[in-house]
């Protein structure tokens, strides 16, 4: 399956055929969960209209933590099986997860100040999220950091799996930590704490955010491999024309690594 994928020109074959499918499918849900659950879902009976809030900033928390565990996988197959797509992967993800995680904190504050009074505390559930924000930047401005990219691409990657540990933190902070924030209240062991009419809706926005996320994703991807096709054949021709100059020649292999 890895050897399948990993050949650049079947990826783009196969990731052609489904980003129009991929990025209809991510609109349509999008736009029925925003219908759903902005306009449809009841208010709650504690929390109110600002209930609406939660449709946006759970799902982004969601994604946050999923796609900087996806970077991290995809970093660890980049550094131990040399995926040839891995690091672009990952890379791609970067900035989308980032993204993610901005909204999930945006939209906290915003659901913070009627519920707790204020826009920020500094709780273990708030102050881990934001370090895994600063991990997303810090991954990618490593990964740019360096002229040689295989250097940049495998700093990224040791610093990806170092910030893995901050995810359990994320996740068990509310049952190891007297925090404001409240326990969760979908995935349980007791089941589901939320209300139907408010459940649905918040999962249709989750798949509509894991749909826009895949598309993305491969919109970055396949813009990273053009970039690196095209670099290569500027390399490859100026090491042609150089040849025959009487240089020594480099071939297209070599020109792509650079």
């Amino acid at each position: 399956m890895l050897s399948t994928l990993a050949n650049p020109a079947r990826f783009m074959r196969i990731s052609g055929a489904a980003l129009s499918w991929l990025g209809g499918a991510s609109l349509f849900v999008l736009a029925a969960g925003l219908v759903w659950s902005l306009l449809l879902a009841p208010p709650d009976y504690q929390q109110g209209e600002s209930v609406r809030i939660m449709f946006i900033h759970v799902p982004a928390a969601w994604m946050a933590l999923s796609v900087y565990l996806f970077v991290s996988v995809a970093s660890a197959v980049a550094l131990v099986w040399r995926h040839p797509l891995a690091e672009i992967a990952a890379q791609a993800a970067a900035p989308i997860g980032a993204a993610f995680t901005l909204v999930c904190l945006a939209t906290g504050s915003l659901w913070g100040r009627p519920m707790w009074g204020t826009w920020w505390v500094w709780d273990a559930r708030l102050t881990s999220v934001l370090v895994l924000f600063f991990l997303y930047l810090g991954y990618i401005a490593l990964v740019n950091a360096f002229d040689d990219t295989s250097r940049g691409a495998r700093a990224g990657s040791l610093l990806a799996l170092v910030g893995v540990v901050n995810l359990p933190i994320i996740k068990f902070s509310v049952d190891w930590w007297n925090t404001l924030h409240q326990p969760a209240s979908v995935v349980r062991l007791g089941g589901p704490a939320i209300d139907v009419s408010l459940l649905i809706p918040l999962l249709v926005m989750a798949l509509g955010f894991g749909l826009l996320f895949g598309w993305l994703l491969l919109l970055r991807m396949r813009t990273a491999l053009n970039e690196r096709k095209a670099r290569a054949l500027r390399l490859y021709g100026g090491a042609a024309a150089g040849d025959a100059d009487g240089q020594q020649p480099v071939t297209a292999a070599r020109a792509a690594q650079r």
